[in-house]
Order: structure tokens, then sequence, then C-alpha cells
């Protein structure tokens, strides 16, 4: 069974590991490496057809070197992901999922928090051109856009979030509420026409920030917004830091009850997390999530998690 992950931080780990800043400066090799959870090794071994590749800025770096950041990130996107790989197809339009050859992996760009343009909408105009598909307003920090899901103050969007909204809207891309605060969320959700949740949990289950209240899901849910659950430990079972394919299906189960069964998918946030699901610690073991999910779910209902339903979700 094919599968569709929104969510993953393997340009991040390349490009620390070409400045020598992970692991003493060793290369990573996208085809193979085993220091990336999303290697086209393991996505070939677990069936991806299509991976998400978030361009992600650390929030120590200074506000005047972000851009160039964001620049290096997408230039190891064609190059060592794209670029060195035949099989790997960048995904530029939603339309290109459909000429998807077997043995083909479409990769596509995302980005993680405004802060990568600042308030220069020229550099967002950029990014569009260069094929992101959705954008998270921010990370957990807060930027010129919105404040992020660790900001105490907990504002929502500024009048500069609210046109970056429109623009996403304009160009058929995606606006993530994932990292945002409930304020934001709430803005979010009344400005843009494609809403999304790439990779977070509910709250009801596992309360942690990073989750969604029941409220929030189901108002996702109505305006036809997708919710793709992450594997983070910490945002599955809070109490025990520790978590298994059983847990994650909580969530699902949950989001399910709420009416999202058409609108659920996977966003594993691998090459981000620290900690994982036992049996699901990288791309290769989709398999044992796939058929511990057939135990529950009949085959249609789990092939909408794995792709279809975000296939069906993508902004026309």
């Amino acid at each position: 069974m094919k599968i569709i992950d929104t969510h993953c931080d393997a340009l991040l780990k390349l490009q620390l590991a070409k400045r020598g800043q992970y692991l003493g400066g060793e290369y990573l090799d996208f085809r193979n490496s085993p220091k990336l959870d999303t290697s086209l090794e393991r996505l070939k071994q677990g069936n991806v057809q299509a991976q998400f590749f978030a361009i992600f800025i650390e929030p120590d770096i200074p506000s005047d070197e972000k851009w160039q950041h964001a620049l290096e990130q997408i230039d190891l996107f064609y190059t060592e992901i794209v670029g060195k790989n035949p099989e790997v197809k960048h995904i530029q339009e939603w339309e290109d999922f459909d000429t998807l050859h077997d043995g083909e992996i479409g990769a596509v760009l995302a980005l993680e928090g405004a802060d990568a343009f600042g308030n220069d909408l020229v550099k967002l105009r950029h990014l569009y051109r260069a094929g992101i598909k959705y954008m998270g307003m921010t990370w957990n920090n807060a930027n010129l856009c919105a404040d992020g899901a660790g900001e105490p103050r907990g504002g929502g969007l500024t009048l500069l979030g609210k046109e970056v909204v429109k623009l996403n809207n304009e160009n058929r891309v995606f606006t993530d509420v994932s990292h945002s605060t409930i304020q934001g969320f709430w803005d979010i959700l009344e400005n843009a026409d494609y809403p999304m949740a790439s990779h977070a949990n509910a709250r009801a289950i596992c309360d942690h920030p990073r989750n969604l209240y029941n409220e929030q899901i189901e108002a996702m849910f109505a305006k036809k917004g997708l919710i793709h659950v992450v594997y983070n430990p910490p945002f599955i079972n809070k109490n025990s830091g520790k978590a298994t394919i059983s847990d994650l299906i909580q969530h699902i189960d949950h989001l399910c009850s709420l009416g999202g069964e058409k609108q659920i998918g996977f966003g594993s946030d691998f090459d981000g997390i620290s900690s994982f699901v036992s049996q699901l610690e990288n791309a290769s073991q989709y398999p044992n999530l796939i058929n511990e999910l057939l135990k529950h779910y009949s085959e249609d209902q789990v092939r909408g998690f794995a792709y279809r339903n975000f296939l069906e979700h993508r902004p026309k």
C-alpha cells in the first residue's frame, strides 16, 4: 500500500551535515545514509510514493542569515534529493501526483515557519516558484506573521500573516496549523481556503500544546481540512514519553470518532524527532503501521489514511 507522508526534516539534517555541524561533519548520502530516517532506500522499503520535505530555519539563526539558510536547503533538495536520483520526481504542481509511475517517488517542498522570508513578499513568491505546497506560519517561536505554540503571549496572525494566508490561497498552497497558537489556529481557519495540520495529534488523547482540541478538530473537518498524525512519542503518550503503534492508532480512532475518517493522513516528522514509536523508527517500517491498521479498519479505510484522503483534498 503506497504512502504519502506530509512532513520530514531531512533537509535540515543534510544542511547541517554539509556545514559540518552534524555528527562531526559526516557526509549524509540521501540514497542510503543510516542517519536519515527518510533516505531514498528507506522510502522505497516503506512504499512511500510521496514525501514532503520541510524547509526549516532554526530559531537561533540571525535574522539576516535566514534567507541564505532557506536557499541552501532548497539547493540540497534540487541537488541531493531530486538531481542525483532519477526515480525521484519533483512535485511542482498538484496534478503531478497523478503522473507518478510505479517505482517513482514524488518529492515535495514545504515551508515550516515564515522566518525564512521575514516580511519580504518577493522572497515568498520565490518560494512559491520553487514549489512549496504548504506553509506552516510558525514553528514554536514568534515571527512577523504569527506567534508559535511555544510563545507565552499566544497571539494569532498579524496583518502580514493574514496577507500571507491570502497569497497561499491564490497560489493553491495549504496553510498549516501544526505549530500555531490557539488564536493563530482560529485566525488561519477563518482566512485559509486550504487549511491542514501536516503533523499533529489529538489533545484529548495526549494533552500537549502541539496537539489539537476536539473543537479545533471538528472545525478543521467542517472546513474540509486534513489532519495528518505525527509519530513523535511526546505528542502521542505524554505520561510515559514512549509510544507504540497501538498508542498512535488511538489518535486515529479519536479523529474518526469526530467525523474525520476521510480527512486523516500521515505526517511522520521523521528526521525531526529524537525518540520514536516502537517498530516505526523510520520510513522503511511503514508496513508495520499499515498491518496494524488493517486489524482495526477495512482496506479501503486504510488506503484513505495512507494516501487517498490527501489526494482527494489537495487544492483544485
